[in-house]
């Protein structure tokens, strides 16, 4: 599933390839601004991004992606 995440007065935003359901991210993004200091998410490879909550735009969760077709397909 695809993660888009905004980072005020960043031009780029974050894109990652998370194995966590909608609802997992969600939970994340919210006990997040609940009073947590950073938004933490692990990407599909293991990495853990970090992003403070003072700095965060939005966080736009894609749908499961039941199955990829073509080149590079795993």
């Amino acid at each position: 599933m695809e993660v888009r995440i905004g980072v005020q007065n960043v031009a780029r935003e974050i894109i990652m390839e998370s194995k966590q359901t909608p609802d997992e991210v969600a939970a994340a993004v919210d006990a997040a601004l609940g009073g947590g200091s950073s938004l933490q998410l692990k990407d599909e490879k293991g990495r853990l991004i970090v992003v403070p909550v003072q700095a965060l735009a939005y966080v736009e969760i894609g749908e499961e992606e039941l199955r990829r077709v073509g080149f590079g397909a795993s």
